[in-house]
């Protein structure tokens, strides 16, 4: 099985292209999503970096639109979310049922 471009240690990519897998969003609004669910907002130093290079390996694209660019998943993107859900689950997935049995 060919492993896609998003592997554990970059959490913050798989987040990035999680959330991109749900709805299309610019950077700012990225942010905020990310914010609301790590209890802090990540500077813009952190996240558009990220955010070029998730688009360096084909797996995002942006479209300008008005003053803001539109991140959307490419084809191998969304592979590569469908790949990171289940080595996420694989990984951890016995912890977060031990956790909700608490």
């Amino acid at each position: 099985m060919k492993k896609y471009g998003c592997d554990m240690r970059g959490m913050l990519s798989f987040h990035i292209l999680w959330l991109l897998s749900k709805e299309n969003l610019c950077g700012d609004d990225l942010a905020k999503e990310l914010g609301k669910r790590r209890g802090e907002k990540p500077k813009a130093g952190t996240i558009y970096p990220a955010l070029k290079e998730l688009k360096k390996k084909g797996l995002i694209k942006g479209e300008k639109k008005g003053k803001v660019i539109i991140y959307a998943l490419t084809p191998d993107g969304k592979k590569t979310v469908k790949f990171a859900e289940e080595y996420f689950f694989k990984c951890f997935g016995d912890i977060f049922e031990s956790y909700k049995k608490k």
